[in-house]
């Protein structure tokens, strides 16, 4: 079985507005509730790329509820946490529309209070996995929770054998480095911000890539908007595909989409370059649109790849 892990999960309320102004009554043009989290993210586009998983996490509340109800809908298994205090939070992702582009702003809530109950709750079901699973931990951690989780799940992962791969950044990316991530994800600015150097060519990318191998990465999967995304694999081989031409509609899971149009796709064929490929499909494919990429949408954009 495949697994997510969404330590910070959300609603996302996603709306597009005309000339959005600030200290003033905007109306929306239009106007969408999704379940929103890195993780499920790429649980959603797994499933619509015809992949099974389970999304794990923490949720509470009525919100927390609408978010289960919400996923199972789509097909996404849940065997999430249920948290007493608080309730999972709303993130409001606003896109104002002018003339000349497309500017996004974001406001996102806080989420419940996890407790160390809470976390054990959760590390039981990790202690149940086995060698057969694959364990997606991505995004951020609610500011109550202790800054080496990552660090501990991935610990007992890479002491039971299991393939796990990170998407997230800073310190919560470079202290699991040693235990070996299957793949990691960064973006340009992640990578410059993780190797303490500025990027400016695709050598420089290579050796920034390379780097987090040193450290322990397997394969480095670095997104780069509308360059593209460069692959590094273990063997130190290094792929690189371009991103199709379309109208960038709503940014907001497309690297999420990346992960899971990668995984798809090497779950599928163990090809490197054919997992880059669907990889990029994936995430131009939810950048095209206000919802996350379908198997339709993915299929058409590969064939232009």
């Amino acid at each position: 079985m495949i697994y997510t892990i969404t330590f910070n999960p959300a609603l996302d309320y996603i709306t597009q507005v005309e000339n959005f102004k600030t200290g003033e009554i905007n109306r929306t043009k239009t106007e969408t509730i999704l379940p929103g989290g890195k993780g499920l993210n790429v649980s959603i586009v797994l499933k619509n790329l015809g992949i099974e998983n389970t999304a794990l996490g923490f949720v509470a509340g009525f919100t927390g509820q609408e978010l289960r109800q919400k996923l199972e809908a789509q097909g996404v298994k849940t065997d999430f946490v249920s948290v007493k205090k608080g309730i999972t939070r709303i993130n409001v992702k606003i896109s104002s529309i002018n003339e000349k582009n497309i500017e996004e702003t974001a406001l996102n809530g806080m989420g419940p209070q996890i407790t160390r109950t809470d976390i054990e709750a959760l590390m039981e079901k990790i202690q149940k996995m086995s060698t057969k699973d694959i364990v997606i931990l991505a995004g951020s951690i609610p500011n109550n929770m202790d800054n080496d989780i990552y660090e501990k799940i991935c610990k007992k992962l890479n002491e039971k054998g299991i393939t796990f791969i990170v998407d997230s950044t800073r310190k919560l990316l470079t202290e699991v480095l040693k235990y070996k991530p299957f793949l990691i994800k960064p973006n340009k600015e992640e990578l410059e911000e993780t190797v303490s150097c500025k990027i400016s060519t695709k050598e420089d990318i290579i050796d920034a890539a390379k780097k987090l191998k040193i450290m322990g990465a397997q394969n480095v999967l670095v997104s780069l908007g509308n360059d593209g995304a460069l692959l590094l694999t273990k063997d130190d081989k290094t792929y690189y595909s371009k991103a199709p031409k379309g109208e960038v509609v709503n940014t907001v899971g497309s690297g999420d989409s990346m992960v899971a149009g990668f995984l798809a796709g090497y779950y599928k064929t163990q090809d490197y370059e054919y997992a880059l490929k669907t990889g990029v499909a994936a995430g131009s494919a939810s950048a095209f649109s206000v919802k996350l990429a379908t198997k339709e949408d993915v299929d058409f954009i590969l064939k232009q790849l």
